[in-house]
């Protein structure tokens, strides 16, 4: 396949005013100005001056776990019986069937991570995955990704509800530090069970074995916070157990960017495009990305879908714009920086010989509100 005639955000360097990209086997091979364009060996498809950018990413959403239209039947979300589930993964759970996953193809966003939501303090397994495809497990990116851990007032509101621990900040993060404690024992046993023959290794415990490649350093843990007490828990807790950690949602992060900026934390902003439906969102603000941004944090915006409909990513980038964050960070806060914040920019997030040919075009500027997008690929296959 040869794009032409596109003005290409790599997203690594400088925007190419005029110029093609190739693709082949489902990877990018190469691309530049239409001065050296190569001789076609595919299908060819001319941008006529659109922008060309990689396809875009959102790091946090619920995407295929609570389905379009549908109440209980289609709510695979939360599992509300039990404080501590990392043993479950949102592999089982995902319906790729779901018309959501056409209009995030539709809307250029190729990418996502998808999981559980916030009802336990150890929530589950999060998947990244690429929205094209009708067999879930020839759609997975990195599975798990992370494992979702949650703060604040989703799990004290649901087991308020149940009068069962936790309805305190205070258990909720106890649970957490319990669970984790417990895997690193596990940990040490196998490992003490792996130098000694003549010991017994510990009895089979699923929820430990869930977290032993977290705390490997493996995959990530992704903590929901939206308060600024909160966050600083979350970041407590990774320190205390050297997690590698992202904070998602950060809705008080621009009440604390210098320090947040000071550890250097990695941020999943948002949803701002949304209604302040509990106490702890009294500060959500669209301004907030663009304040950590300047205070030397380099946040990815995402929709919670959901909350927001994955499709409004770019409008929500657009969004943090209009109220002060850069043009160029706002489209590599949905493209490569979620890419690199998640670990995943050896394959997806910018334009690069050898990364997948996930592309979109827009007919006009990506974060403009009229701009449609006329040409959509997922590993070279086009979907739009």
């Amino acid at each position: 396949m040869l794009i032409q005639n596109a003005r290409i955000f790599t997203m690594e360097g400088a925007v190419i005013e005029n110029g093609w990209l190739e693709t082949e086997g489902g990877r990018i091979r190469a691309l530049g100005g239409m001065e050296t364009i190569p001789a076609a060996a595919g299908d060819v498809f001319d941008a006529k001056g659109g922008s060309l950018l990689p396809g875009l990413v959102d790091a946090h959403t619920h995407l295929g776990m609570w389905e379009d239209s549908l109440g209980f039947e289609g709510d695979d979300g939360n599992e509300k019986t039990d404080p501590s589930t990392p043993h479950l993964s949102a592999v089982d759970a995902v319906n790729p069937l779901d018309r959501c996953f056409a209009e995030a193809r539709e809307a250029g966003i190729t990418t996502v991570v998808t999981g559980p939501g916030s009802a336990n303090p150890v929530s589950g397994q999060l998947i990244a995955m690429k929205t094209a495809g009708r067999r879930i497990d020839d759609m997975l990116l990195k599975a798990p990704v992370a494992i979702k851990f949650a703060l604040g007032e989703n799990p004290k509101t649901v087991y308020h509800d149940r009068d069962e621990t936790p309805t305190t900040r205070m258990a909720t993060a106890a649970i957490i530090r319990e669970q984790l404690l417990k895997a690193m024992r596990y940990r040490q046993k196998l490992l003490a069970c792996r130098e000694n023959d003549e010991l017994e290794e510990p009895e089979f415990d699923y929820k430990c074995e869930a977290l032993l490649p977290l705390l490997a350093r493996e995959v990530q843990a992704h903590f929901h916070a939206h308060r600024a007490d909160d966050i600083f828990t979350a970041l407590r807790i990774a320190k205390e157990f050297e997690l590698d950690a992202v904070i998602v949602h950060a809705t008080e992060g621009h009440l604390i960017a210098e320090e947040l900026a000071a550890e250097q934390a990695k941020i999943l902003s948002g949803p701002f495009l949304c209604d302040r439906s509990k106490p702890e969102l009294k500060n959500q603000s669209p301004v907030s990305p663009g304040q950590m941004m300047k205070a030397g944090l380099h946040p990815a915006i995402i929709t919670d879908h959901p909350v927001v409909p994955v499709q409004y990513l770019p409008l929500c980038a657009a969004l943090a714009v209009r109220e002060g964050m850069e043009h160029d960070a706002a489209l590599r806060a949905i493209t490569i920086r979620p890419a690199e914040i998640l670990h995943l920019e050896n394959r997806v997030g910018s334009l690069r010989p050898g990364k997948d040919a996930d592309l979109v075009v827009f007919d006009g500027d990506p974060l403009d509100f009229y701009a449609h997008t006329v040409f959509v690929a997922v590993g070279g296959r086009r979907v739009k």
